[in-house]
């Protein structure tokens, strides 16, 4: 089996989003946007320590065709093949909002919701539609701009559960489709603290920044090098097709949430590591900070902060000093990046603790393989590992994972290589 293509997912075009919208809401949409996933290269739990992070933007991404209701409408139509019951549920007055998605419940009905900005209370709406509602929630609260009127259709290509921010995903397109429809003049920075400010407050997922300034901020081919405490952020170049190269994603079926995972455990106890040192983050404590009047569950902590924003500065060296590499030091500084994510994964194993045993043996089995590099990605406790690897290894790294797991009796994993894609942008 080809770990490449037994996962290829083709992406929707502009022109499916709107007959789409049109069949469920009975008029033209007034356009659509993308935001992308991302795979963080390297720099875990750093963004909410104030770190660094080096993500990339991936080639799936959430999609969300979006329309203001014509005056007077009163009720969308549907065929039986589009929506299952063959209707979209009325407005309930014009300050209402609904959302369709692509993805269907378990009686083959699309997931679907309408609500109004007013109405909008944190923990009332379910899962996915939370991170919507969010996001205009806290455009009510940071613009004064009360949405409402609107509908919206949503179809995704990013993996639900696997680490792939299909959640900020949602929220980034969400955002930058509201943004040109209400004429927010929203920039980058705002963007991404918005949508931050949505999933913490909202949702009540206690994230940092990584994954959403990912998503808006990032160029096709580049590696996003972002100082978290400042938000300044410098486009590292990482074009993995040219270099001959892929990231092969490993989503170990082992779904997580962040905001029922320990991740909320491990911020805290970063904050009071901070307190205890009289800083206001673990960004400020030197590479060579005594750490002995910590608990050892702090230390550990701490100690993963400290040496993880180290190796995201090594990574962004190694990159650039790669632009000006020819022949073997090109391909010492390549196997040295990946050397930089096996100790990265085994960081997030033993001093954090928010790996688990399906993650550890993706990474084993990828570097049996002969992957250049390899290591878990995202808050942990499930989702995937990525592997570096050259080009024509994605079938034999896929297979030696994928045989891994048959053996230790694992569900079998979802293998796909990505590439290095751009930013959330409108999409017709």
């Amino acid at each position: 089996m080809s770990a490449e293509t037994s996962t290829t997912v083709a992406a929707p075009t502009p022109d499916h989003l709107a007959e789409e919208f049109e069949a469920l809401f009975g008029y033209r949409p007034l356009g659509s946007f993308r935001a992308p996933g991302r795979v963080n290269v390297i720099g875990e739990h750093t963004d909410y320590n104030l770190g660094f992070v080096l993500p990339i933007a991936i080639d799936r991404a959430v999609y969300v065709a979006i329309g203001q209701r014509p005056e007077g409408s009163s009720e969308g139509r549907g065929e039986d093949d589009v929506v299952g019951t063959g209707t979209v549920e009325p407005p309930r007055g014009g300050e209402s909002i609904r959302i369709v998605s692509d993805h269907r419940d378990e009686t083959g009905q699309r997931l679907s919701s309408q609500f109004t900005a007013a109405e909008l209370v944190p923990g009332t709406l379910p899962g996915w539609l939370s991170h919507a509602a969010g996001v205009v929630d806290e455009i009510a609260k940071t613009t004064g701009t009360i949405v409402g009127g609107v509908d919206l259709y949503i179809e995704s290509t990013v993996p639900v559960g696997a680490g792939l921010s299909s959640s900020h995903a949602l929220e980034v397109a969400v955002l930058i489709a509201l943004d040109e429809v209400y004429d927010l003049g929203l920039d980058d920075r705002e963007k991404v603290l918005l949508t931050q400010r949505a999933e913490n407050d909202f949702v009540g997922a206690p994230t940092g920044i990584v994954d959403q300034a990912a998503s808006i901020m990032t160029e096709a081919g580049h590696a996003l090098f972002l100082d978290c405490r400042d938000l300044s952020a410098r486009q590292i170049p990482f074009d993995l097709d040219a270099e001959g190269l892929r990231l092969l994603v490993i989503d170990s079926k082992v779904s997580h949430s962040h905001s029922e995972s320990g991740y909320g455990a491990r911020r805290r106890t970063c904050e009071e590591s901070a307190a205890i040192f009289g800083v206001d983050s673990l960004r400020e404590l030197g590479d060579d900070v005594d750490l002995s009047e910590l608990t050892d569950e702090q230390r550990k902590r701490v100690r993963h902060v400290i040496a993880e924003n180290a190796r995201v500065r090594a990574t962004v060296e190694l990159l650039e000093d790669n632009e000006r590499a020819t022949g073997d030091d090109h391909d010492a500084r390549i196997r040295a990046i990946g050397d930089l994510l096996v100790a990265s994964h085994e960081s997030l194993a033993h001093d954090y603790e928010v790996s688990c045993v399906e993650l550890d043996v993706a990474v084993a089995a990828a570097m049996g393989a002969g992957a250049l590099g390899a290591r878990m990605i995202g808050g942990g406790f499930g989702g995937s590992g990525i592997a570096l690897i050259h080009a024509d290894q994605v079938d034999e790294v896929g297979a030696a994972v994928t045989a891994a797991f048959a053996e230790h009796g694992f569900r079998e994993p979802d293998i796909f290589a990505v590439s290095a894609g751009r930013g959330a942008a409108r999409f017709d």
